[in-house]
C-alpha cells in the first residue's frame, strides 16, 4: 500500500530547485566579491543538469523485484547536490583572476529570476493546499 503525502513531487523539486539556486547566489557572490584578487578562478555551482536528469526519471514508485532486472535510472530529487567548478584564467595575461564581471552580474540577474519563479510557482502550490484544507 502506498502512502498519500500532502506534498507531491513538484513540490519536492520546486524545494530542491530553491536550495541549489541559493547556494548558486552564494557562488556567484563569491566570485563578484573576489573580482580584484589576483590569482582568483571564477567558480561556478553546476546543478542544472543533475537536477534535470532527477526530473526526467521520477520513478520513485518502480521497484526492482530481481537482481537481474535493470537498475533505474537518473537520481532522486533529494541526492541531487551540485558541485563547484573552477574555470581559471588561461590567457596568461594580468593578474590571472578570471572573473568577468558582465558575465557574474548575467548570472546573477539569471539565478535570480529562476530563483523567483519557483518561489511563486511553490506559493501558488501552497495556495491551492491550503484552499483545499479550508474547503471553500
Amino acid at each position: 500500500m502506498s502512502s498519500i503525502g500532502i506534498f507531491d513531487s513538484t513540490t519536492a523539486v520546486l524545494k530542491k530547485s530553491l536550495d541549489l539556486r541559493m547556494q548558486n547566489q552564494q557562488v556567484i557572490a563569491a566570485n563578484v566579491a573576489n573580482a580584484e584578487t589576483p590569482g582568483y578562478a571564477t567558480k561556478r555551482f553546476e546543478f542544472e543538469d543533475q537536477l534535470r536528469a532527477a526530473v526526467a526519471v521520477n520513478d520513485s514508485n518502480i521497484r526492482r523485484t530481481h537482481p537481474q532486472h535493470m537498475p533505474r535510472q537518473g537520481v532522486a530529487i533529494e541526492k541531487v547536490n551540485g558541485q563547484i567548478v573552477e574555470y581559471p584564467d588561461t590567457s596568461g595575461l594580468g593578474d590571472r583572476n578570471s572573473v568577468d564581471m558582465d558575465s557574474e552580474m548575467l548570472a546573477m540577474a539569471k539565478n535570480q529570476i529562476y530563483f523567483e519563479a519557483a518561489t511563486q510557482l511553490l506559493n501558488k502550490k501552497m495556495g491551492i493546499l491550503k484552499y483545499t484544507i479550508q474547503g471553500q
